[in-house]
């Protein structure tokens, strides 16, 4: 049929499936996500940069597309795999469907895969790269070519470009935003608690955060390999030493990590999901978190100013680090949830008062 197209993985293997969104041959990282919800929040994350997203959810698009539960300003992903996708949605908030939305974005869509079977693969084999295409025969699907591709200047690419000050109507802490492809959660998340948020883009040095005199700083979250940031790992390893109280989510943890001598790895099929358990080292008790990150730091590696917070309950994999020498803590989950559970929204409030205690 005119509209069969193929998923090729570098393993070999082969799905057949049917196109939406946008129509072309594409070749990514290959992921999956658990969410049951937050589709559009998926979408929008600019940590998938680079990758095409497997929903393991069967279907998707039900209720339709709602911008202001948008993450940033358009999708960042390579491609789009589900098992069924909603043609007629019904909300009352929504504003589109979602094949239109793939196509205003030129985002590939593919939908009629077996997504369990697939996650299934990408969990045995581990996270590989795919390729989407009309041909069975292309020959950018075979193994040797489809291994040659890689995800690079992640960060770059997603980061905002200048700087933007968010005022708040009733002023209480000035924060800074270090931008490594941020959800816009993070940032209703702040506002909320009274910060004015200056967005400073990647490339921003310690000296001009400094410069604006915050209260804080917040280290985002983002896409690709951590280690790849080498000129930001210095910048952060400097910001650290005026001792302004810091907070990092995800890549942020990751960063603020390496900036302190710690290294990092990537996981066989990493944590993406709304359903991620974590457990606090202090008393045992578990949350449920949302997760999207393919790198962890590797706990061997942490020095003694570093001690363990949340460990991920199923692998045991680090989750959060607090420092014992600075007033910085980190968490590899998303307190800002969007989409997921809200349990670890009193992270944000922790940092408030870390900033409280530095003035």
């Amino acid at each position: 049929m005119e509209n069969t197209a193929y998923l090729i993985l570098e393993n070999g293997q082969i799905f057949e499936g049917r196109r939406f969104g946008a129509v072309g041959d594409i070749t990514g990282e290959i992921v999956f996500t658990t969410a049951m919800t937050g589709y559009l929040e998926t979408l929008t994350d600019p940590s998938y940069y680079g990758q095409m997203v497997v929903q393991t959810f069967p279907l998707i698009g039900n209720y339709g597309v709602i911008p202001s539960d948008f993450e940033s300003e358009k999708p960042r992903l390579k491609a789009y795999v589900v098992r069924e996708w909603c043609q007629e949605p019904s909300n009352f908030r929504s504003e589109g469907v979602l094949d239109a939305f793939l196509k205003s974005h030129d985002i590939i869509g593919l939908y009629n895969i077996d997504t369990r079977a697939l996650t299934k693969v990408i969990r045995e084999y581990g996270v590989m790269n795919a390729r989407i295409t009309s041909s069975r025969d292309d020959p950018e699907a075979s193994p040797e070519k489809l291994r040659e591709y890689k995800i690079t200047n992640a960060v770059k690419a997603t980061s905002s470009k200048q700087a933007v000050t968010f005022k708040a109507d009733n002023e209480k802490h000035r924060v800074v935003l270090w931008d490594f492809g941020a959800k816009e959660n993070i940032l209703r998340e702040l506002k909320k608690r009274d910060c004015t948020v200056t967005v400073v883009p990647s490339d921003a040095t310690a000296d001009e955060i400094v410069s604006l005199k915050p209260d804080g700083v917040m280290l985002s979250n983002g896409p690709g390999d951590p280690a790849e940031n080498t000129d930001v790992i210095k910048q952060i390893k400097k910001l650290c030493d005026t001792k302004i109280p810091l907070f990092g989510i995800c890549l942020g943890h990751q960063l603020l990590a390496l900036s302190q001598g710690a290294k990092t790895a990537k996981l066989k099929y990493g944590h993406r999901g709304a359903n991620q358990p974590v457990t606090d080292t202090k008393d045992g008790r578990v949350y449920i978190t949302s997760q999207n990150h393919g790198y962890a730091v590797v706990e061997d590696s942490l020095p003694d100013n570093a001690k363990m917070s949340f460990v991920n309950t199923n692998d045991g994999t680090s989750e959060g680090i607090d420092y014992t020498n600075m007033p910085a803590f980190s968490a590899q989950f998303h307190p800002e949830a969007a989409g997921g559970p809200l349990d670890t929204g009193f992270l944000f409030d922790r940092f408030i008062s870390l900033m409280k205690e530095g003035r």
